[in-house]
């Protein structure tokens, strides 16, 4: 009896999984089941992230969610990637991209994509941060939005509400000590930040689709 209900329990976890893998329409495949964090990996203050109502809310200490599940076994070079976004007011928070499982401190690797609307922080959201920012904002908090960010080669294009807001090209070389040079675009997962105890942000609806190198 034991045994059967071993495998009923790995069956049911498998299908599960192919479940919230399987590619959606037009290639597009969900990161997140709306119930958990599975697939998904923190390090220092993992109680900053947590699921209510579908939604991965964000809402503690400084800390990273990356994604360390199966889809493409989380390495991305080229793709496009989106979530429903909802900041509440004075909230920072950002969307990682080239990046890699870090377990404390700002990630070293990779690119924030910024989430930002009344934060104190000037860069707001669409920002590619540091290289290429944005100062105006295009929603307002406690509304729900579509952040889209897509990759491809040396190019970064963001999209809010289907809005082309930013487009970011990589130069050749990145020297400045104030854009170093391990940001650069290669290959990596994503990752959700925690920036500060007072930045409330809800994410939803998060889906990847993989584009041709």
């Amino acid at each position: 009896m034991k045994t059967y209900i071993l495998w009923a329990g790995i069956a049911l976890s498998t299908l599960f999984l192919n479940l919230t893998t399987r590619p959606l329409a037009d290639g597009w495949v969900s990161l997140f089941d709306g119930k958990t964090l599975n697939g998904w990996k923190v390090g220092d203050n993992a109680s900053t992230f947590s699921v209510q109502d579908g939604a991965i809310v964000v809402f503690g200490p400084r800390a990273h969610l990356f994604y360390e599940g199966p889809v493409n076994n989380h390495n991305f070079k080229n793709f496009e990637w989106k979530a429903q976004v909802k900041t509440m007011p004075g909230a920072n928070s950002g969307m990682f991209i080239h990046t890699t499982y870090q377990p404390t401190d700002w990630p070293s690797k990779g690119y924030e994509i910024q989430v930002n609307q009344t934060h104190t922080d000037w860069r707001k959201t669409g920002s590619v941060y540091s290289m290429q920012d944005v100062k105006e904002t295009f929603v307002k908090d406690e509304e729900w939005y579509t952040e889209h960010i897509i990759v491809q080669g040396k190019k970064v294009t963001v999209k809010i509400n289907d809005k082309i807001i930013n487009e970011y090209t990589e130069p050749d070389s990145v020297s400045n000590a104030s854009k170093p040079t391990q940001r650069r675009l290669s290959s990596g997962t994503v990752a959700l930040q925690g920036h500060d105890p007072k930045s409330k942000v809800f994410f939803k609806d998060i889906m990847i689709k993989v584009l041709p190198d």
